[in-house]
């Protein structure tokens, strides 16, 4: 199962302020509570910082995105000091190593790592918009479309967090999948486990997933490319209470009929106290696990959507 893969087995780039090292333009640092404290439990970090590795000082000069002729170059404010084209090829040097990692966490508003909505300015030094993307990081996620990407500020948001860690143990997953050897029934397996994790996220996607796996015409790498390509797409989605609580009920419509009538209606009253944002997805979780182990069914129990990440995360006690 997902929950056993080992810590040394899952590494995550990282940009380098964020787990304390002072490596900023003004020689601080922009440590991330959960990656030091909580994620760093269950993965290992390979640190970067672009800037530094480029050769900038400690402390340096600030740098930022301006927008020269419709063209983004990384400068300091006054347009000089341009570092766009040493950035950017650092980033293709680090993404020839992403095919090791199985994630990245980037700073955010960062002119070198920001993933989204870094500020973009003009000559001039006013404010143009918030729709940028760091040099590094625009290098990074273009080598690797597939790499769970995200930035420390949205982490701090539940249901983000919560989709990002369930992403990063899905692609070890697959790594490590493509690392055995692919064959259709291992490809078949795969999917198995992950069918109810993939209608929690995006039942269109859930549907199409398994038309494509069923159409025996196709290669094998290509099917497993538009396989890993459509599943880590849809599990990018957020999952709702309204999609947890549908799946949910498929789950315990599968073994509904070995359940005595009052656990029935316990765990009727518990997806239903859920869908409604009265308790959080881990009670009816914990009831549903604890009907396997009374009513035993490997088919469930193979379910990643069950233990997706190890439980010591706490990512399902919030919604």
């Amino acid at each position: 199962m997902i929950h056993a893969i080992d810590k040394k087995e899952i590494t995550l780039g990282i940009s380098a302020c964020l787990i304390g090292e002072k490596v900023r333009f003004d020689a601080s640092n922009k440590p991330s509570n959960f990656c030091i404290n909580e994620l760093s439990e269950h993965v290992t970090f390979k640190s970067f910082c672009p800037e530094v590795a480029i050769g900038l000082p400690i402390p340096r000069p600030t740098i930022r995105l301006i927008n020269k002729d419709d063209i983004i170059r990384v400068a300091r404010p006054d347009g000089s000091g341009d570092v766009t084209d040493a950035l950017a090829a650092y980033g293709k040097k680090v993404a020839k190593l992403s095919e090791n990692l199985s994630g990245f966490i980037f700073c955010a508003k960062s002119p070198s790592c920001g993933m989204e909505r870094v500020k973009v300015y003009n000559e001039k030094g006013n404010s143009l918009k918030s729709d940028g993307v760091g040099a590094f990081a625009r290098e990074i996620m273009a080598a690797n479309p597939l790499l769970p990407c995200e930035e420390n500020g949205r982490l701090n948001d539940a249901k983000i967090r919560e989709n990002f860690v369930a992403r990063i143990f899905a692609y070890k997953h697959w790594q490590n999948l493509v690392a055995s050897g692919l064959s259709h029934h291992k490809l078949m397996t795969f999917h198995s486990q992950y069918k109810y994790t993939v209608m929690s996220h995006d039942l269109i996607a859930y549907k199409k997933l398994g038309q494509l796996l069923a159409d025996n015409a196709l290669p094998l790498e290509q099917q497993a490319q538009e396989y890993i390509s459509g599943l880590m797409s849809a599990l990018k989605v957020i999952a709702t209470r309204k999609k947890h609580a549908n799946t949910l009920s498929h789950i315990q419509g599968y073994f509904s009929k070995h359940l005595q009538a009052k656990e029935r209606a316990e765990l009727c009253q518990q997806i239903s106290a859920y869908r409604e944002g009265l308790i959080p997805l881990i009670a009816p979780l914990t009831l549903i696990k604890h009907y396997l182990l009374q009513y035993p069914k490997q088919y469930l129990a193979n379910q990643v959507y069950l233990s997706p990440y190890p439980e010591q995360l706490r990512l399902r006690y919030g919604y």
